[in-house]
């Protein structure tokens, strides 16, 4: 019946479509073992499933309830259990009359991981997301450990290829290193143990690349500091008498610890108090005379068989907690496998660190970069939705734009019309998508505020009948600390600087200019000697006169400068485009000192400070330093800040200079540098 309902069907990569089935039914029989009966189920559930008004009355009533409960189960969707496993098992309590139907719903997702490469891109994410979140907890549940293992690394050869290839390359590089080392370390121990007269065998247990994987994530070491990659394991071939099994298997042990040197503290005794799903072994980690550790554990084989394929998984001995509400129903799934299981919860696997897996209250899978918020959601699925996001319902709770998201979280994305971003988003978002339309938006609406900055301050300039050029309006900048005039204009619009400011500045620079005038008058004059109003900088003689240079602008040989005289610290020489001129010069005019520096340039050196502001980019510092090093400057300090504003980097240099020509040599080389956008002497 499903050949004639599937003929025509193909699979993504043009193969018959019967294939899956054929897949999925060979697992059910030849690797779990389970009767006719499923194995009809299978192929009935895929031909009514595409055809459901197929005629399946002629078959038994136990094999229509699980076609009934497999078909159900495929329409399960994401969305409905917020990919969360306990949510998935609980619909598949209600699906399942017949427990049989989960694990062939396993078996089913087994196959399709064998054929991952055959689905598109979007569709092979949807899937390992699932099998992650979903299939690996529950085959683990349900003591299935050979297709749970499977299922692990099918899932981190397909999400973390790199280290998937590395760790499997690296256990085939050692392979014969573990051959060898299980050899030296059985040779000193097989004449005790034969004329004991146990009969064993032994076995490597190699752990799988993506439980070395998560050892190396959760411990933070690389492959090599995972000392259990392997075990080696003793299995006692003897009578199921449970008093000879543990005599033998402590025999063994004694014999093992009396050749190597154990670790006492890693010592695990589950033979004289088994955990409560029935697992039963001797584990001691023990030194072997060339410093290697060496995990070996001892067991029956009626143990091994029990830990193998029956009540005991690798997950479960590690302290998984009871679960009863799925009590009734998992006794049915033992049943059914014919082997009791202890209930447990699952131990969730771990998800690649940098992406998490969020879905639209749709279903639609999206892939953010970790530590991705609402915000960053919201701006991947649109930027309009972005721009208004004023918060989320995750699981029906509302939570903050800024709240973090993680792998399986139902996202609802909640808007306002008056919602616009502001400079604090750009904290918020990790994702490049967001950050970029972010700053266009906060670009944009900073120079709508500008143009009104503008406005008001031309208008106020007309009425104040003054002029403010362009050199002014650049200074103006700088001391409010503004990157340029877009962002001067629009604090001015917003209140953030108040205009009359700028009639203060531009009065207060007038003033300036007429000292500059003077000073540079003296300048040009031949100096005598004999005017005791005049200090010259750097000359021997200055009749006593104490001078330092002010720490606010830092002089320069060649710069226009004045002296002001201080309460003890004698005469300070300020720059006359100091930050504080306009204030000493209005308020202090009788202890100004005017100052020319002597006609041969010093051989001193003065402390000059740059601030170079450019775009992020490995070669400025580079470039800055070679620069640096044509003149005659010596480099004192070097400081990296970012702004976090704009994300451009704010390079603070300080250096020592012969003198102000010296010194615009290297800020216009600097300043011509690719990535810089701006270099200004503070």
């Amino acid at each position: 019946m499903a050949l004639s309902t599937l003929g025509g069907e193909v699979r993504h990569n043009g193969e018959p479509f019967i294939a899956h089935p054929d897949g999925v039914a060979a697992i059910v029989r030849d690797e779990i073992g389970l009767p006719d009966e499923c194995i009809a189920a299978v192929y009935l559930h895929e031909a009514s499933r595409a055809h459901p008004e197929l005629d399946l009355s002629g078959f038994p009533q136990d094999i229509l309830t699980m076609v009934d409960g497999l078909n159900k189960i495929s329409t399960i969707k994401p969305k409905d259990t917020r990919l969360e496993a306990e949510n998935y098992k609980r619909l598949i309590v209600q699906y399942s009359a017949d427990p049989r139907v989960t694990v062939i719903k396993i078996a089913d997702r087994l196959e399709v991981m064998r054929n991952l490469s055959i689905f598109p891109k979007s569709s092979r994410e949807q899937k390992q997301l699932e099998t992650l979140m979903l299939y690996i907890p529950l085959a683990h549940q349900l003591g299935l450990y050979n297709i749970k293992s499977e299922l692990e690394d099918i899932y981190f050869k397909f999400s973390e290829p790199e280290q998937y290839r590395a760790i499997k390359n690296k256990l085939a590089a050692t392979a014969p290193q573990r051959e060898r080392l299980m050899k030296e370390f059985i040779e000193p121990l097989k004449e005790k143990i034969d004329k004991a007269g146990i009969k064993y065998k032994l076995k490597i247990r190699t752990k799988t690349a993506y439980s070395i994987f998560r050892k190396m994530q959760v411990q933070k070491v690389p492959f090599e500091g995972v000392f259990d990659v392997f075990a080696i394991r003793f299995i006692i071939d003897c009578e199921p008498d449970r008093k000879l099994e543990q005599d033998l298997c402590w025999k063994v042990y004694s014999y093992v610890t009396e050749e190597y040197e154990p670790d006492t503290k890693r010592l695990r005794d589950w033979l004289t108090n088994p955990k409560p799903n029935g697992y039963e072994s001797l584990h001691i980690t023990v030194k072997n005379s060339k410093g290697h550790y060496i995990e070996v554990q001892i067991r029956t084989t009626r143990m091994d068989e029990t830990a193998e394929n029956g009540l005991a998984s690798h997950w479960s001995y590690k302290g998984i907690k009871g679960e009863q509400t799925l009590d009734k129903w998992l006794t049915s799934v033992r049943f059914a496998l014919e082997h009791p299981t202890e209930v447990k919860t699952e131990d969730k696997p771990i998800a690649p660190s940098d992406e998490i897996f969020v879905f639209t209250p749709t279903g639609e899978l999206r892939i953010l970069k970790a530590g991705s918020t609402v915000l960053d959601f919201a701006f991947n699925i649109h930027t309009n939705i972005g721009s208004h996001c004023t918060g989320a319902r995750i699981g029906g709770k509302a939570v903050s734009i800024r709240e973090k998201l993680k792998t399986g979280d139902v996202v609802e994305i909640l808007t306002s019309k008056n919602q616009k971003p502001s400079a604090d988003w750009l904290n918020w978002v990790v994702s490049s998508k967001a950050r970029t339309k972010i700053r266009q938006q906060l670009d944009e609406a900073q120079r709508k505020l500008a143009a009104d900055g503008r406005e008001l301050t031309e208008r106020r300039l007309k009425n104040w009948k003054l002029e403010w050029t362009v050199e002014s309006q650049n200074e103006f900048c700088k001391k409010h600390d503004c990157d340029g005039l877009i962002e001067m204009y629009a604090a001015i619009a917003q209140g953030n600087i108040d205009v009359n400011e700028v009639k203060e500045f531009i009065l207060g620079q007038s003033k300036q200019e007429a000292v500059v005038e003077e000073v540079q008058t003296v300048k040009r004059s031949v100096f005598t000697g004999q005017g005791d109003d005049i200090l010259v900088l750097n000359a021997k003689d200055v009749k006593g006169l104490q001078y330092k240079m002010a720490r606010c602008c830092n002089p320069v040989f060649g710069d226009d400068v004045f002296g002001f005289v201080t309460r003890g610290e004698g005469i300070k020489i300020h720059r006359i485009s100091c930050p504080n001129a306009a204030r000493l010069l209005e308020r202090y005019p009788y202890r100004i000192q005017r100052v020319v520096w002597q006609e041969t340039q010093s051989t001193g050196e003065f402390l000059a400070t740059l601030t170079v502001t450019a775009e992020p980019d490995r070669t400025v510092m580079g470039s800055i330093m070679d620069i640096i090093a044509q003149f005659r400057v010596s480099l004192r300090s070097f400081v990296v800040n970012k702004n976090a504003r704009t994300d451009d980097d704010e390079i603070v240099i300080k250096l020592l200079v012969p003198s102000n020509s010296e010194l615009d040599k290297v800020i216009s080389l600097v300043g011509r540098i690719k990535h810089v956008l701006k270099v200004r002497r503070s």
